[in-house]
Parts: structure tokens; sequence; C-alpha cells
């Protein structure tokens, strides 16, 4: 099985300073679902893991992120996208609990789900803390500039061995064309 984990704010849709309280708040970056589409296509299961401290700070509650996520897989079944899992924090950086990255908790857990290494692991993230978990874990680091990567990138310090691309689909071109290049070396 082939995996990728994306963070999903700044990923996959659009950030907010102020956090995505709602489904109506709740809006892809364009291009994002289809590139998602594509590594399904390409035989990759996608899992977006994600940091959601607006739920321990009650800006939103469970039901209303089960929703925000509702929205998500049904925006990516329209253009033929599956995304396999969406594993999340709901604490707030001073609960320090295990799953809030740059911990690698989340992670972990999607590694003992579907049993897998995480060794060279594409993640993609917008922001440091991202990276760092997907490091820390053996993963392949991808930077992307949409959300806050720009701001990301301009403070530097990303891990060894991390990639920057435009956006996702940028990071999809990216991985398929490595793969396509690896099969036809084979």
């Amino acid at each position: 099985m082939k995996l990728i984990i994306l963070d999903r704010d700044g990923v996959i849709n659009h950030d907010s300073d102020n956090f995505i309280k709602s489904p109506d708040e709740w809006v892809p970056i364009p291009g994002s679902l289809e590139a998602i589409a594509r590594l399904n296509q390409a035989g990759y299961r996608v899992v977006v893991a994600t940091n959601q401290s607006g739920v321990a700070r009650g800006l939103f509650n469970i039901v209303t992120l089960n929703a925000i996520h509702q929205k998500l897989h049904q925006a990516a079944r329209q253009v033929g996208a599956d995304i396999g899992a969406i594993f999340f924090c709901p604490h707030a950086a001073d609960d320090n609990c295990d799953c809030r990255k740059p911990k690698p908790g989340l992670l972990l857990e999607i590694a003992k789900r579907f049993d897998v290494s995480l060794k060279g692991v594409p993640t993609v993230g917008d922001s440091l803390r991202d990276l760092q978990a997907g490091f820390i874990v053996g993963c392949t680091p991808y930077l992307v500039r949409t959300g806050k990567g720009e701001k990301t990138l301009a403070k530097g310090g990303l891990p060894p061995g991390t990639t920057v691309h435009a956006d996702l689909a940028a990071v999809v071109d990216h991985l398929l064309k490595t793969n396509a290049e690896v099969a036809a070396a084979a």
C-alpha cells in the first residue's frame, strides 16, 4: 500500500488565522481535490492528519468538526477523490498531549491503524510543525507554499530533505513523475 499523509488547512483547503469554524468556511484550494483523485488513481491511500485546537478553545465542537469533514469528503467524491481517513488532534497547545503536531502521535496512530512503516511516506504540510511531526517518524517532508507555507519557508529551519512546491497539485505532479521514473528504471 502506498500511503500519503496530508495536513488539512493550508494544504487541501484555504486556511484562516481565525480557524475554519464551520462547513461554510471550508473552501478547497483550487486543484487540491483533483490532486487527491490523481493520487488515488496512482494507488495511494490518502490520509489527513490535522491539529484542530479550535475544539479545545471552544470555537467549534466535534459535531461541527465532523460536519466540516463531511463536506470535505463530499467535495472529494464529486471529483473522484477518496480520503481514506482523517486523524485530528482536538487539544490546545498547552494541553501537552502526544497527538498535537509537531509531536508524532497522530502519525504513529496512522501507522498503527494501517499497519505500515512511515519510513519514506510523503507528508505534506504548510507549517513547520507538520513537517517536523513527519520527519520524526521517518516520513519524507513536502512543504507547500499555500496556507502558511510562504511564512514557513521564510522562517527557515525546515527538516533535512524537505522539498518545496507551489501547492498540493505540484507535489502530486512531482510524486507521480518520480514514481514513473523509478518504474521505468526498474
